[in-house]
């Protein structure tokens, strides 16, 4: 009786020490597989940020190659600059307008296009062409379409009657004219986000719904919202960030201009470190954008965890 215990304690020892011996395998497979990530990470990511950091208290300037330690001088400066306050407050311009109507169109396009019918491929990939066209390309083409002599939109403003108008030398409305080339093109693949949030809602909520006789309006209000709570919470944070951090379009319709009216920050902080050079003024542009963005987002992830606990 003792030798059977005994043998079979010692058999019990050896499959948990080959258990252990395997576990302890797999983690250093795991390691091996996770190490040349993150040996990129710490390279091209983590690595600049804490130079950058670093540089952001410098007055470095990249002509003729001079840095010189200034405190926290750059990070003074910036608050009091008139020019980084106003691109910062048309960036916020353009994300407070994007994020409700953008949203609003994305979940829209993913309701038409749910239910599978005749033409819903079709559709389907209509909306999604412009995520696939580049930002050059996109904005290259609205330019033309708002040109002032041969666009089609003031065709159409001379065929209805209506005043023509150069609408990117416009100060007034430069910046709606880029709004719209951002929604169209960012819309489709915010469609297909909440397309998969649409898929995943069981249809069992909303037949029980119907025999209890709710409106489609109350469908949408107490089913549909509600349950896509987490898609909304994903959508509307990138979107955010997308917003925010605008530069492209800006680039290639407008310049900035006219009259620095549409001059976003990411837009400032490129002309400042690599038009005039200033790296060290344009690095800390760049980290007070860091944290607004940080702290905007961390406020929606706030709200909507709130939300999904109710």
């Amino acid at each position: 009786m003792a030798h059977t215990e005994l043998a079979t304690s010692i058999s019990k020892r050896r499959k948990g020490n080959s258990f252990g011996r395997a576990l302890r395998q797999e983690e250093r497979t795991a390691w091996l597989f996770i190490l040349p990530a993150l040996a990129a990470l710490l390279l091209f990511v983590f690595y600049p940020m804490v130079k950058a950091f670093l540089i952001s208290f410098q007055n470095y300037n990249m002509v003729g190659g001079t840095r010189s330690f200034n405190g926290i001088d750059n990070y003074r400066t910036l608050i009091n600059d008139a020019e980084f306050l106003a691109s910062l407050r048309h960036s916020l311009f353009f994300a407070v307008i994007v994020i409700p109507v953008q949203t609003a169109i994305s979940l829209g396009l993913a309701m038409l296009i749910q239910r599978a019918r005749r033409f819903t491929g079709l559709f389907r990939t209509a909306y999604f062409i412009p995520v696939v066209i580049s930002t050059s390309v996109a904005a290259t083409v609205f330019k033309l379409i708002y040109n002032k002599d041969f666009g089609i939109l003031n065709q159409v403003l001379k065929t209805m009657g209506l005043p023509i108008t150069n609408f990117l030398s416009n100060p007034d409305t430069a910046m709606y004219g880029i709004i719209i080339l951002g929604i169209w093109k960012a819309a489709g693949f915010f469609m297909i986000i909440f397309l998969a949030g649409l898929n995943n809602i069981s249809q069992d909520l909303y037949e029980a719904a119907r025999v209890d006789g709710a409106s489609r309006a109350q469908q949408f209000f107490r089913i549909t919202l509600p349950m896509l709570n987490r898609t909304m919470a994903f959508v509307v944070i990138m979107t955010t960030i997308d917003a925010i951090k605008l530069a492209g379009l800006v680039f290639v319709l407008t310049n900035g201009g006219p009259n620095g009216s549409t001059q976003t920050v990411v837009y400032y902080i490129w002309k400042m470190a690599f038009q005039q050079m200033q790296m060290g003024y344009g690095t800390a542009a760049a980290f007070i954008l860091f944290a607004i963005v940080l702290i905007i987002s961390l406020a929606q992830m706030t709200y909507f965890n709130k939300k999904a606990d109710y």
